[in-house]
């Protein structure tokens, strides 16, 4: 049963660790099958060196199991929140990934300090308010607080990304914490300087329609 999605879901969630997004058996990808509204989850507590397509978890959207040996990720009630409140996303992910991390922890948004932020983005990234892990909680704050972003701040927790596809949400994952660096750095040595508003829509626009192979 959706044997290319878990294939996809399990090579994806590979790319956390191999750009130093999470640690241990922390973090997570999953996606919605359109046709099915099921979705493939990376198995709670399990070794990134040890996933394989087989392990990763097909939930329905009320989380029970449909296929699988192992117990899906304690997030994935989060991510069904957001599949059923945003019909149009079909991935979701969720790092601890340091610098990201580092402004959830004082509950503060990544502005748009760089034109990196205001390609990939198109606004600040946003830091939603402290909630509950395990349940619906973090879903519900995703939601509210996200906005137009790909990717939002959840204080003292981390960082989530959605996108339309897999590739769309753990690139915003990756981005995050790119840009997250950067911009703390920058603030170590002085106050950083925001681009206007109508230029970061100008920029956001040009590279969403002009950049790569468009």
């Amino acid at each position: 049963m959706l044997e290319s999605l878990k294939e996809l879901v399990c090579k994806y969630n590979l790319y956390l660790p191999k750009f130093g997004l999470v640690t241990w058996t922390s973090g997570n990808v999953s996606a919605r099958d359109p046709e099915t509204n099921l979705v493939v989850i990376k198995p709670s507590g399990v070794m990134y060196d040890d996933l394989t397509p087989d392990k990763m978890v097909v939930v329905d959207m009320d989380g029970n199991i449909v296929e699988g040996n192992l117990k899906p990720s304690t997030d994935t009630l989060t991510h069904l929140y957001v599949y059923k409140h945003m019909p149009h996303i079909n991935a979701v992910v969720h790092t601890h990934s340091n610098y990201a991390t580092a402004f959830a922890a004082l509950g503060q948004p990544i502005k748009v300090y760089l034109t990196a932020i205001a390609d990939e983005f198109g606004c600040e990234i946003p830091c939603g308010p402290y909630a509950q892990i395990g349940g619906e909680d973090i879903g519900k704050v995703i939601v509210e607080y996200i906005g137009s972003s790909p990717a939002i701040l959840l204080q003292n927790h981390g960082v989530f990304t959605i996108g339309k596809t897999v590739d769309e949400a753990v690139k915003a994952a990756v981005m995050v914490e790119d840009v997250a660096k950067t911009v703390f750095i920058a603030k170590m040595m002085g106050e950083p300087i925001e681009i206007p508003p109508e230029e970061v829509k100008r920029a956001h626009e040009r590279y969403m329609t002009k950049y790569g192979q468009k």
